[in-house]
């Protein structure tokens, strides 16, 4: 392993451990979902829900390999009613770069009137897509005549969906922002160089 994948690999490491959620589960997906391969980049995102009475929490590690975007997420699985403890799922899924077919950026600007080129921006979501799931949106479609009433069926559209990550300085730090946006940043140079 060259000396920057090497330390890319080690940054991996202490980004899983820093964000506390089941490391050892995370690091074990990981290592079998690289097989050996070098990191070039990563994102290591938690984010906490609010469910109802429950608080669940979740971990996406994303890793940028020279020939593979590694998706690893971590889920709490609570425990049906009368069973003690929660469990976890874990799940990997690898995807050859060459068949990343969209990635999307989209910053939020608290305070657009007083951006400056370079600047920070207080969220960012970095959106995915490989063609592995769509989302369909449908609406009952109509004939433009308001005060018509005969059933003109459904109109849709259908949207990639395999993965949204929003990250907002608020929640998770300004570190947290500029970290998407490199990994991002390196994502998009990979996908421009096959």
């Amino acid at each position: 392993m060259p000396s920057s994948s090497a330390t890319h690999h080690r940054q991996l490491r202490a980004d899983v451990e820093r964000a506390g959620y089941y490391p050892d589960i995370v690091a074990d997906v990981l290592d079998l979902a690289l097989a050996g391969e070098a990191v070039v980049s990563h994102l290591v995102h938690v984010e906490t829900m609010l469910d109802r009475a429950e608080v669940r929490r979740h971990v996406t590690v994303l890793v940028l390999t020279p020939s593979r975007l590694v998706v690893a997420h971590v889920d709490d699985i609570p425990a049906e009613s009368g069973e003690a403890g929660t469990s976890a799922a874990a799940t990997t899924e690898s995807v050859a770069i060459r068949h990343l077919r969209t990635i999307g950026l989209t910053h939020g600007v608290a305070t657009p009137m007083t951006y400056r080129r370079g600047g920070a921006v207080s969220e960012v979501t970095l959106s995915l897509s490989w063609g592995a799931v769509s989302r369909v949106e449908l609406e009952p479609a109509t004939c433009g005549d308001p005060a018509c009433e005969a059933d003109h069926g459904f109109t849709g559209t259908m949207l990639p969906d395999d993965l949204v990550v929003r990250v907002s300085a608020d929640a998770e730090g300004p570190a947290a922002v500029r970290a998407a946006i490199a990994f991002a940043s390196a994502l998009s140079a990979a996908t421009a160089q096959v």
